[in-house]
């Protein structure tokens, strides 16, 4: 299976704005409360959250609130894990503050 690419850029007052490999706006990240990240696809509909964990570490929810998945900061890039703990993907650093993501689906 192909890996997906995802570009997010920063936006006004902690919004990030997550783009497909083809520049179209796919979703949007939105800061909450206590250092949550809330998720919204395209649309504008919550597809989820995220919630800062102990070292560096970030927990996945759903919108339901379950358990999806996690994230470990590395020294030159991010780990993504899946469920069941396998790694699903990477972020590394772009330019101007944005970030690249490869991921499996």
């Amino acid at each position: 299976m192909t890996k997906k690419k995802i570009t997010s850029r920063p936006g006004f007052f902690g919004t990030i704005k997550h783009y497909d490999s083809h520049g179209n706006k796919i979703g949007e990240s939105r800061p909450g409360l206590f250092g949550t990240m809330n998720h919204y696809d395209s649309k504008g509909h919550k597809v989820g959250s995220s919630v800062p964990g102990l070292f560096g570490s970030t927990s996945h929810r759903d919108a339901a609130g379950h358990k999806v998945g996690s994230s470990q900061v590395g020294f030159f890039s991010t780990h993504h894990y899946g469920s069941k703990g396998n790694e699903v993907g990477t972020t590394e650093p772009g330019f101007f503050g944005s970030k690249k993501t490869e991921w499996d689906p």
